[in-house]
């Protein structure tokens, strides 16, 4: 895919291309959609149903995102479409653990835990300090790096990309991309991609000190400013629609991370934000956990390919890590007020458990800095920046 065309993928470009045809509808539905996340928010109209309703109104209205087709379980259900013969008489004969892995395969159980996941994250420090973004985005680093690694190793593109994107340190967003590219290697991403975000305390500490000096290690960072509620529900729906006319491939998980984090912040849908936040996160993570367990057979598992993956895993975690610290040290070289490089290495989307690794460390060296806050900006902008690597990838070898 050369630059032209990834442009042209833009939703703002198919939304202009097809202005006449059907884009300048979408426009208007998206206006629609924000006037009635005003109504439930603002006005607390009917929130519990309005929100969902209206924020689904906007994922379906992004151009390209393609999230929903009317026609497709029309014609599933079809005894006389050719879709029905090619999929839905299958079912018919199908093992429980086939049915949930319908959830994988469709992208579907990821973005469920993405809702929650949104549901309980805090954007503030985010939202306060937004430099913190691009030590997020350079945490990235070791997915693509890994990717072109893979790639040369002998891996196919889309085995690579799937290979990759284990950089990121995010469960969901790995199965979510590997189910798409390359579901032959899901069982052992996920069981790597897992793996590493639990060995964030053992995996990050050497590198961060071997990056840093003592003197860095000891910065000290004045406390964030407030962030007000505006701020915090404005944010989730700015960033969706903004990355999803950008890169629409990244809208599902972009789309399902927003909607569970406007719920919490907005104040009117407590009820739906808790059951985010622990029924629905615990239901979806046995069926997730079943499902990817199932594929982990031996012939898929038990191979050199495998610990190719293992160890191409963890150098991907080890350069996102590594990005994160170098780019916060390279702007300490403009920058009146420092930043503590520690915190960089929080841009990996392990939250909060990298963002608690740069307290500890930072602690070590100075006892009376606290670091958490400062950290959870780049840890949270990793989450969205994992999920926006995600949609770059899917868009270039999907």
């Amino acid at each position: 895919m050369d630059i032209l065309e990834f442009f042209q993928g833009m939703g703002f470009m198919q939304m202009i291309n097809n202005f006449t045809t059907g884009g300048w509808q979408q426009l208007v539905m998206l206006f629609v959609s924000f006037f009635l996340l005003f109504l439930a928010i603002h006005k607390k109209y009917e929130p519990l149903l309005l929100l969902p309703i209206a924020f689904g109104m906007l994922l379906t209205n992004l151009p390209g995102a393609n999230m929903f087709h009317s026609e497709l379980w029309a014609a599933f259900l079809d005894e006389t479409s050719p879709a029905y013969h090619s999929y839905g008489a299958i079912l018919k004969g199908a093992g429980l653990l086939d049915v949930l892995y319908i959830g994988v395969k469709t992208g579907v159980y990821p973005c469920l835990i993405f809702i929650g996941v949104g549901a309980m994250t805090d954007f503030g420090p985010l939202i306060a300090n937004p430099k913190s973004l691009l030590l997020g985005a350079a945490a990235q680093i070791g997915i693509f790096v890994t990717f072109l690694c893979a790639y040369w190793m002998g891996f196919t593109p889309e085995q690579a990309g799937s290979i990759g994107i284990i950089g990121g340190a995010d469960g969901p967003t790995s199965i979510f991309l590997t189910s798409k590219l390359a579901p032959e290697l899901l069982g052992p991403i996920a069981i790597a991609a897992y793996s590493y975000m639990a060995l964030v305390p053992v995996i990050q500490p050497p590198i961060m000190r071997a990056l840093t000096t003592k003197k860095e290690r000891a910065i000290k960072m004045g406390q964030l400013r407030p962030v007000s509620r505006t701020e915090k529900i404005v944010f989730p729906i700015i960033i969706t629609a903004i990355v999803a006319l950008i890169l629409p491939d990244a809208a599902p998980l972009i789309g399902c991370l927003m909607l569970g984090n406007l719920m919490k912040e907005c104040g009117v849908v407590d009820r739906l934000s808790k059951t985010a936040q622990n029924e629905l996160m615990n239901i979806v993570v046995i069926f997730l956990g079943l499902s990817v367990g199932a594929t982990a057979t031996g012939s898929s598992f038990l191979n050199w390919e495998t610990l190719k993956i293992l160890s191409m895993g963890i150098v991907a975690f080890g350069l996102g890590s590594a990005g994160g610290v170098l780019l916060a040290k390279f702007m300490n070289l403009f920058l009146k007020e420092k930043i503590n490089p520690l915190i960089g290495s929080a841009g990996v989307s392990a939250v909060p458990m990298a963002a608690r690794v740069s307290q500890t460390v930072g602690q070590e060296e100075n006892p009376s800095n606290f670091l958490l806050m400062h950290a959870m900006g780049p840890n949270v902008a990793g989450v969205i920046g994992s999920a926006v690597a995600a949609g770059v990838l899917l868009t270039m070898l999907g």
